[in-house]
């Protein structure tokens, strides 16, 4: 018995070592991997001519659930241009989705104007919501070259509600969610303004 005790307890040693052993090894493909949809996705807001820093080593780290609609750490790229500020990229949760959370990046130019918007991760209805995605409509491409409008309070909201963005037919909770997540991202640039590409500040 002594002897069976002692071969389980080697094999459920070794195959935690070999586990152990097998997330070293895959954990950086993996992260690589991420990085570079990443860097693609962030390719279709800002045009890698627009700044030749590296994107991912000129960083830093915020949390501001607010605006950018978690607690967790947000990390905000920043793309300069011959080290003169360009734009930052960051992400930001649309919280009040049809089906939960959606993520999105932005990208915000120095004077406040909108690169581009694109949706990372959601779960939105089929045919109905899942219209915020690139490849079913262009609806997400009309935020680029947006900006806040201060003497026009409704001009962020869905025309339904008598803003500027349109709805969609049948589904009008997912374009609200990404339009409220969208101005939330604008509003914590206006309130960080340069403070977000001091270079004193990096991770």
């Amino acid at each position: 018995m002594i002897q069976s005790a002692f071969y389980l307890s080697l094999f459920t040693l070794a195959g935690i070592s070999f586990l152990l052993v097998t997330q070293h090894i895959t954990a950086e493909p993996i992260k690589q991997a991420e990085k570079q949809v990443l860097l693609k996705t962030i390719d279709q807001i800002l045009p890698t001519t627009q700044y030749n820093n590296d994107l991912f080593t000129d960083t830093i780290t915020v949390t501001s659930p607010d605006y950018l609609g978690t607690t967790d750490p947000v990390t905000i790229y920043r793309a300069r241009f011959n080290k003169k500020p360009v734009a930052v990229i960051f992400k930001v949760i649309a919280t009040n989705g049809y089906s939960g959370n959606i993520k999105i990046i932005t990208g915000i130019y120095q004077d406040g104007t909108l690169s581009g918007v694109r949706v990372l991760k959601h779960r939105e209805t089929p045919g109905l919501g899942d219209k915020i995605e690139t490849r079913k409509t262009d609806w997400v491409l009309g935020f680029s070259g947006e900006r806040l409008q201060p003497d026009q309070k409704r001009y962020w909201r869905v025309k339904k509600d008598g803003g500027h963005f349109d709805q969609f037919t049948g589904a009008t909770i997912t374009p609200r969610a990404i339009v409220k997540a969208v101005k939330n991202a604008l509003d914590f640039y206006q309130q960080n303004g340069d403070r977000l590409y001091d270079s004193t500040q990096s991770n």
